[in-house]
């Protein structure tokens, strides 16, 4: 344990710091997945309306 002033600020402010990038790091991740498979499902879905539309177009 430190003795001196800075140290003890550091000592006790360090793990609130870890924990909260810790924290943001998985809600980036969280928030990164869900926009990509919004975009992948959108893609998808987009090639379904295209197919239906190409084959009421050809009847």
């Amino acid at each position: 344990m430190p003795t001196d002033l800075w140290g003890g600020i550091i000592w006790s402010v360090a793990p609130t710091i870890v924990v909260g990038l810790i924290f943001w790091f998985v809600i980036r991740m969280i928030v990164r997945a869900d926009r990509d498979e919004r975009r992948a499902y959108a893609r998808i879905e987009a090639e379904e309306r295209a197919k239906v539309a190409a084959e009421r177009s050809d009847s």
